[in-house]
């Protein structure tokens, strides 16, 4: 059986990782993207202005990140949004639709009991490399 090709995803314009893991990881053609907070790359510090100046700033950074790998948000097939307070959901969408438009990727949202450095919402996410077309 042949090798499968791992390769691990990093760009300095995404927040490095503030643990033992990659900001993504791509198997094939699928890339697994390590959750993102609203930090700032620049600072390393969560941005201010609440939850959705958070997702925009997460969202921002996952952007990053498919861009480093050849990627756009229209490449993505699931995320899943971690929120600090179920009550943030609909702020949290107002600004994920932004970002997703069209062709939505599958998701799941969930409340958890803290985030790393107190952040209010966390998005991971599965993309996949390449063009995509959409089956009719």
């Amino acid at each position: 059986m042949a090798a499968v090709i791992r390769k691990i995803i990093n760009t300095a314009k995404a927040p490095a990782a503030i643990g033992p893991y990659s900001q993504a990881v791509v198997v094939d053609r699928t890339m697994y993207i390590s959750g993102q907070l609203g930090m700032d790359p620049a600072s390393g510090q969560l941005v201010e202005g609440g939850v959705q100046a958070q997702t925009r700033q997460a969202l921002m950074n996952m952007g990053e990140i498919l861009k480093a790998a050849g990627c756009c948000y229209e490449n993505v097939v699931k995320t899943t949004v971690l929120l600090a307070d179920m009550n943030d959901f609909t702020n949290v969408n107002d600004v994920y639709k932004q970002f997703f438009s069209t062709n939505f990727p599958a998701r799941a949202a969930y409340q958890v009991a803290a985030l790393p450095r107190g952040g209010l919402v966390e998005v991971e996410a599965v993309a996949v490399l390449g063009p995509l077309t959409d089956a009719s």
